[in-house]
């Protein structure tokens, strides 16, 4: 069985590391189709929905990455790169239902399938999954997952409730990003290091390299989401602008007061239809936002790579840096 590495690490050039990964990742995904199964028909057809729809296992791989800098390749590490992917998968389970997205990795998604409650329930369960997996990996390890739970959760609920009065929106949006996104790849990247018994001055590096990726990785969605067409992404464009989801383009606009950016704001923020979603598409891809976002995200993948100066030097940092590089380069 050949298992596709993220495009991100497609960069390095460390063959014996890329193959290690490559081999790792087979038996990570032989656990994960077993943790995500039931022995009840339908609760296994329900839990393994997403899991078995595929996927970038971005935070896995991180996992098994980290762990080349101490001893790779234990059952431990295995097992957390695991609970990073069914942590992914509960949280696009109540991510789904909260947006009421119809797709997801080109299959229905489980509240189309089931209903908002049975979704829920399934995110429920393989939270509870991750849980019971990560605490066989140490006290140190599930201290860690429990406080990124309570920020994945914090994210959400900030991103429901909106800026408070006085609160810069990007701020807040940037914030919500290091939350939802940034916390869990911070902690797949810190359990690699720390199962495999790297030095333990790894971890506030790894920490701070994860979650700037986590900001990056999401306003490079902000920016595909306009700027790409089908043909590039996979994806139509402007979704999140004809669900009235912010993105930092739309914030940024919101801050630039002449009256070309105000008509342009208020045609997005009165709310779209296809018709005239391609319209208001091509007037944004050609606004000064799309530079500015795409510094932004830049800035955010630079800062990652700045986060990693610690580290020893070597194949590890080395590919932690083309992911950082690759990431701002995404088409999809």
């Amino acid at each position: 069985m050949k298992i596709a590495l993220p495009s991100q690490l497609r960069l390095v050039t460390d063959k014996s590391l890329l193959s290690s990964l490559e081999a790792d990742l087979i038996q990570v995904e032989e656990r994960l189709a077993e943790a995500t199964s039931h022995a009840e028909v339908l609760v296994d057809s329900m839990a393994s929905h997403l899991a078995r729809a595929g996927g970038k296992r971005m935070r896995p791989v991180l996992t098994l990455l980290t762990s080349h800098l101490g001893t790779p390749g234990g059952d431990d590490i295995l097992d957390a790169a695991v609970v990073m992917e069914i942590t992914h998968l509960a949280t696009l389970y109540h991510d789904d239902v909260m947006d009421q997205a119809s797709s997801r990795r080109g299959v229905d998604t489980a509240h189309i399938v089931w209903g908002n409650n049975v979704a829920i329930l399934t995110g429920d369960l393989l939270f509870a999954r991750a849980s019971n997996l990560v605490s066989g990996l140490g006290q140190e390890a599930l201290q860690l997952q429990a406080q990124v739970f309570e920020q994945l959760v914090l994210g959400q609920l900030h991103e429901t409730i909106g800026p408070i009065d006085g609160e810069d929106a990007v701020d807040h949006y940037i914030q919500v990003l290091r939350n939802k996104t940034g916390s869990l790849i911070a902690l797949a990247a810190q359990l690699g290091a720390m199962l495999s018994g790297a030095e333990a001055s790894y971890q506030k590096p790894l920490q701070e390299f994860g979650q700037s990726i986590g900001v990056a990785f999401q306003l490079i969605d902000d920016i595909i989401d306009i700027e790409s067409t089908k043909s590039q992404s996979g994806k139509v464009s402007g979704t999140d602008l004809l669900a009235g989801v912010p993105t930092l383009p739309v914030l940024l606009l919101a801050k630039h007061d002449d009256h070309d950016s105000r008509q342009l704001l208020e045609d997005i923020s009165s709310g779209l239809d296809e018709a005239s979603l391609s319209e208001v598409l091509v007037r944004l891809r050609k606004h000064p936002v799309m530079e500015q976002s795409k510094l932004e995200t830049k800035r955010w993948a630079e800062a990652a790579i700045a986060a990693i100066a610690p580290l020893p030097n070597g194949k590890v940092r080395t590919a932690l840096e083309a992911f950082a590089s690759a990431v701002v380069d995404r088409k999809g």
